[in-house]
């Protein structure tokens, strides 16, 4: 389901290969730069922004990542890390501006929020595959909520992480333990028996059968997804 904490060695070194290539004016290094980073980078602009803004965000994002490049330096942080940071503060940029409109729910007071779990849950998250799971790291405590969107969805180490958010490397690592172990409770509490469903099944016939299935299905899922966690947390630590 999520992607595995942190690239390995080999890949990394590949992508600062690519990095470098990129500073000095190769497009096509710079694609390789844009395909091994944007997939993480919208998913976690999805996550602070929502889906409806998210694409318009991070092409902002790719935008200052593309002018500010020569800037980058190897080895002060992984360059997934930097794009991140730079994704964040575009997404509390669009933030600020959507409070300043006469729209519902836009206070100030939303800045550095995650969408409300009724918002990510629906249309926000139709289209990804981790829909879910996404929407339950939304009902997060804000705190352990960026720290496993950073740590596992952008996939940084816990040094990585804790640049982008102004933290300490331990409290980015505390608050991704103690994220991933609400989020496995979330799903696998959502996807439990709902204890009643026999008697159903028993007067309503066919259409009984079939919700059983169908729950059968929802369970072997939920329960792919609570291992899932379990092995991001793990190797999170």
């Amino acid at each position: 389901m999520f992607e595995g904490v942190g690239p390995d060695v080999e890949a990394q070194e590949s992508l600062e290969a690519a990095v470098d290539a990129a500073q000095q004016g190769d497009d096509a290094a710079f694609r390789t730069v844009y395909r091994a980073v944007q997939p993480q980078l919208l998913n976690y602009v999805r996550s602070l922004v929502g889906p409806a803004d998210a694409e318009d965000v991070a092409s902002e994002a790719w935008l200052q990542i593309a002018r500010d490049l020569p800037n980058y330096r190897t080895g002060s942080g992984s360059i997934r890390g930097w794009a991140a940071r730079i994704a964040r503060n575009r997404a509390l940029d669009h933030i600020r501006a959507r409070s300043r409109r006469p729209v519902p729910g836009g206070g100030v007071d939303d800045l550095v929020q995650l969408p409300d779990r009724a918002d990510t849950a629906g249309e926000a998250l139709d289209a990804v595959a981790t829909d879910r799971a996404l929407a339950a790291i939304a009902a997060l405590p804000r705190e352990q909520a960026e720290a496993v969107l950073l740590r596992v969805v952008m996939g940084l180490d816990s040094t990585s992480a804790a640049r982008v958010l102004g933290k300490r490397a331990g409290s980015v690592r505390m608050a991704t333990h103690r994220g991933l172990r609400r989020l496995a409770e979330i799903l696998e509490y959502d996807h439990g028996d709902p204890g009643d469903h026999g008697d159903l099944a028993e007067h309503g016939g066919g259409a009984g059968r079939r919700d059983q299935h169908e729950h059968k299905e929802r369970r072997d899922r939920g329960d792919r997804q609570h291992a899932d966690v379990t092995f991001s947390a793990s190797k999170a630590l």
